[in-house]
């Protein structure tokens, strides 16, 4: 009876070990089709995107730092390679010792924190791996439901079959967040320490590295104690992991931390509207939308100058008297390459953002009449061009308006005038009388070629500016004359590069011959005259009042209306253009505010200029020059050679008479003269009037 017992026991007992062998069989089956599943699903899907919001970084062309951009979180992704191998050891040591041997999850990790939560009744440990916790910051909420966690759990195999361990680790420890908006490990270094996260101390690394676990408990500016006691667990589980030995913990641990607390990121605001116009050019050439340029992790290089832009702003800031209202407009550019130095869009972008150099459309007055003196050396002017300076009265629209052009305090020469003394003493007679006999769409066409973005009216009065532009569109005019003829759109941005370090733009200036090289020249020489008084007459030559501030070759002009005063000019190597005046169109009228806009073109050029060679303005083929007497405009001889000036010409067009001094003009010669005078034909006769 007893054996029968035994043995219906046996059986019993084998029954359940071949039921419990056959369900376990069937349960790993069931995991390892689910297992193929989720791996199946996860290969489906493929790589997850690694994108997270990240700071927009502005550069300089030294390639220091200029701006960001953010929305109150501080994002930059520096790779791996450039993290202080500390911050590395330090963050596996207390977040994930295993990481390098785990698939995504530790399970060993995750039997121990049930075990733990179990005996303590409550939930006090986590095991959470890296993957894990790269998977929830990137794509997740941090709620607890069963759904975040299985759909943090299929994230983090797709991350783990599709990333590459160090590529996990780098995208960790470029989003973790270390709390005071400082997103990633460069942030927290610049933040707590002032420093680049490759430049981090093992101490530094250890303390940051405990920040994730609770940034509002362990960060040392809430809470300095508990920040060094995690940061002491951290460098002990370092020894544990064979990162450090005990002696340098004990050296280590007893180094004094030196915090900012993010006082290194307070700097000024460089070129904020320089800035501004990078975003606006993202925008309009790279078809990026707001958020992306704000948000995506940008690197732009630009061609901005910080030294120059410092001392535009400087310059500015020492001119124009404080209490005064008159707002200013600054651009400086390399003529050769296009590119933007400096910018300076108004004297306080806190209280107007508006930029005037980009923005704002003003009357250019007489800086605009470099381009009708091109236009009429192109249609066989010269240097030595006479026209009478005198009042007089113009008709157009087939006589029914009427235009009377003054010049400045209304003086005129009443007599003839070369073309070389009108530019230089900014003669409006003159330059109508110009613009008239050229056709008035000339100057117009001229403009456009040169750049002028602005509509422009067929009119008389144009000669003299009457129509509004942009102050950069005049710099780009000027440049084009200055570069020989070779006109190139301004030029900020040199390259992006997205988050990942690849190019994604790069510049491409786009060079082209609008301008004949050989008038160019002519017309930059023209334009030195405003600083030579050897071209006073009825006048003095209107660069006067800075000349005795230059040092070197300059070709410039000054442009005054009643609401606007300019200063555009160039030197071989850099071209600058100012504008100063009223916002609300109020007249300039004292006489310090009109000469604000020479004052900054002069300080600043020389300041500019300390450190570069003095060049002259080299001519090109096709040009020659003469002494030439600057008030016939004919060879200066030793009867009239006083104020003999070396004057360029388009070859062929030079004068070869010579002059003759007024002393040497008998009273028997005066007669002949006269008779010449009878004898020239009617076209002549006009042509001299005019």
């Amino acid at each position: 009876m007893l054996e029968i017992i035994t043995n219906n026991r046996k059986k019993a007992t084998l029954k359940y070990v071949r039921a419990f062998l056959f369900f376990s069989l069937i349960l790993l089956i069931l995991f390892m089709l689910f297992i193929t599943g989720v791996v199946i699903y996860a290969k489906s899907k493929g790589a997850p995107p690694l994108a997270v919001p990240q700071s927009t970084l502005i550069y300089a062309s030294d390639d220091s730092l200029i701006g960001e951009t953010h929305y109150g979180e501080k994002r930059y992704w520096v790779p791996l390679d450039e993290i202080s191998p500390a911050v590395v050891e330090a963050t596996l040591s207390i977040e994930d010792r295993g990481f390098y041997s785990h698939h995504g999850f530790d399970y060993k990790r995750i039997v121990g924190a049930i075990l733990a939560d179990i005996k303590a009744r409550a939930k006090v440990q986590g095991a959470s791996t890296i993957t894990q916790q790269y998977a929830r910051n990137l794509f997740l909420t941090h709620d607890k439901t069963w759904h975040r966690k299985i759909t943090e759990a299929l994230y983090t195999v797709r991350l783990e079959l599709n990333y590459t361990k160090e590529e996990i680790l780098e995208g960790y420890l470029n989003t973790i967040y270390y709390g005071h908006g400082a997103y990633g490990i460069e942030a927290a270094a610049n933040y707590y320490f002032g420093k680049h996260a490759k430049d981090l101390t093992i101490s530094e690394a250890a303390l940051l590295a405990g920040i994730p676990k609770g940034p509002t408990h362990y960060s040392p500016k809430v809470n300095e104690d508990g920040a060094k006691n995690r940061q002491q667990l951290i460098l002990s589980a370092m020894v544990e992991n064979d990162y450090l030995t005990k002696p340098e913990l004990e050296t280590i641990s007893s180094q004094e931390l030196n915090y900012t607390f993010g006082s290194t990121k307070e700097r000024p605001v460089i070129a904020p509207y320089f800035q501004d116009e990078v975003k606006r050019l993202l925008a309009s050439k790279l078809k990026l939308d707001q958020e992306t340029i704000n948000t995506s992790g940008l690197r732009v290089f630009t061609t901005l100058d910080p030294e120059l832009q410092s001392i535009a702003e400087e310059q500015i800031t020492q001119t124009i008297a404080k209490d005064s209202e008159i707002q200013v407009g600054f651009i400086a550019m390399d003529q050769h390459t296009g590119q933007v130095k400096a910018m300076v869009g108004g004297r306080d972008y806190t209280e107007s953002p508006f930029n005037r150099v980009t923005q704002a459309e003003r009357q250019p007055g007489s800086t605009f009449k470099p381009f009708l003196y091109y236009a009429a050396l192109e249609k066989g002017f010269t240097p030595s061009t006479l026209m009478r300076s005198e009042v007089t009265a113009f008709t157009f629209d087939d006589g029914r308006e009427r235009y009377v052009p003054h010049n400045f305090n209304n003086y005129y020469a009443n007599d003839k005038i070369t073309l070389a003394q009108a530019i230089a003493l900014s003669d409006n007679v003159y330059a109508v009388k110009t613009h008239i006999f050229l056709g008035q769409d000339v100057l117009v066409n001229t403009a456009k070629k040169l750049g002028i973005t602005s509509q422009l009216a067929s009119v008389p009065s144009l000669a003299l500016g009457t129509s509004t532009v942009k102050v950069q569109d005049m710099a780009t005019a000027y440049s084009t004359i200055a570069n020989g003829g070779v006109k190139q759109e301004p030029l900020l941005i040199e390259k992006v590069l997205n988050h990942k370090g690849e190019v994604i733009y790069e510049s491409t200036p786009v060079k082209k011959q609008v301008l004949k090289p050989e008038e160019a020249f002519v017309t930059t020489h023209l334009l030195t005259g405003i600083f030579d008084e050897k071209l006073n007459n009825y006048t003095r030559v209107t660069g006067r009042t800075v000349m005795d501030q230059l040092t070197r070759h300059y070709a410039g002009k000054t442009g005054t209306t009643r609401t606007d005063s300019w200063m555009i000019g160039y030197s071989p190597q850099l071209v600058s253009a100012v504008w100063t005046g009223y916002d609300r169109d109020k007249t300039i009228d004292l006489t310090a505010e009109k000469t604000y806009a020479k004052e900054i073109w002069a300080s600043f050029m020389e300041k500019a200029h300390e450190d570069l060679p003095v060049l002259p303005f080299r001519a090109p083929e096709g040009v020659v020059a003469v002494q030439v007497d600057p008030d016939s405009g004919l060879l200066a001889t030793k009867k009239c050679s006083e104020k003999a000036r070396l004057t360029y010409y388009v070859k062929g067009t030079e004068p070869t008479e010579s002059c003759i001094g007024k002393a040497e003009i008998t009273n028997e010669e005066a007669p002949k003269e006269a008779d010449e005078e009878e004898k020239k034909g009617w076209f002549k006769r006009i042509w001299d009037w005019f």
